[in-house]
C-alpha cells in the first residue's frame, strides 16, 4: 500500500466523526451533512495524490480537512438559504424526567435555529471555534482568513445569539 494511501486511511479514521459534526453544524441535517463529509473527504485523497511526500508529512491535517470542508459547504449553499429539518438528537439521558428533556431539546432547537439564522461568515467562524472546539489560529486557517477577523466574526456571531441583534453592518 502507498504510504499517502496509508496516510488517508488514518485521516479519515482520525477526522470523520469530527468532519461530520462540523458539517451538520454547518447545514443544520444530516443528509447534507453526511454529503459534505464525503465530499470533503474525497476532495483531501484527490489533493493527497497530487502532494510531494514532504507536504503531506507537513499538511496541519485538522485545519486543511475544516477548511475543505468550510468550502464545500460553502459552494453547496451559494445562492440558496440553509434549511433547519433536524437536530442531532443524541443528547445524553441525565434522568431529570421528560420535562426538563422537553425543555433542554426546546432550548438546543431554538439555538441550532439562531445559529442557522447567523449571516454565514459569523456561522462559520462560531461553529468551528466554539462547536469544535478550535483554536483562533486554526479557525482562521479552516476560513483561510485573518486570525482577527475570525475574532471579529465570532465576537459579531455571539453577540447576536446573546440577544444584541444591532450589529453594524448586517442588519
Amino acid at each position: 500500500m502507498e504510504v499517502t494511501e496509508r496516510v488517508f486511511e488514518r485521516l479519515v479514521r482520525d477526522n470523520q466523526d469530527r468532519i461530520y459534526a462540523v458539517s451538520l453544524a454547518l447545514t443544520g441535517n444530516r443528509h447534507d451533512a453526511e454529503e459534505v463529509a464525503q465530499d470533503t473527504f474525497l476532495r483531501a485523497y484527490r489533493a493527497l495524490m497530487t502532494y510531494p511526500p514532504d507536504r503531506v508529512r507537513e499538511l496541519k491535517q485538522k485545519a486543511w480537512l475544516h477548511r475543505i470542508a468550510v468550502n464545500v459547504f460553502r459552494n453547496r449553499v451559494r445562492g440558496t438559504r440553509p434549511r433547519l429539518v433536524e437536530l442531532n438528537g443524541n443528547e445524553p439521558d441525565r434522568g431529570e424526567g421528560p420535562e426538563a428533556d422537553v425543555i433542554r431539546r426546546a432550548e438546543i432547537d431554538a439555538l441550532v435555529a439562531r445559529v442557522a439564522c447567523l449571516p454565514l461568515r459569523y456561522r462559520e467562524a462560531v461553529v468551528l471555534r466554539h462547536v469544535h472546539e478550535l483554536s483562533y489560529a486554526e479557525a482562521a486557517e479552516a476560513l483561510g482568513q485573518p486570525v482577527g477577523t475570525v475574532k471579529a466574526n465570532v465576537h459579531r456571531g455571539l453577540k447576536i445569539l446573546r440577544g444584541d441583534d444591532h450589529v453594524d453592518g448586517d442588519l
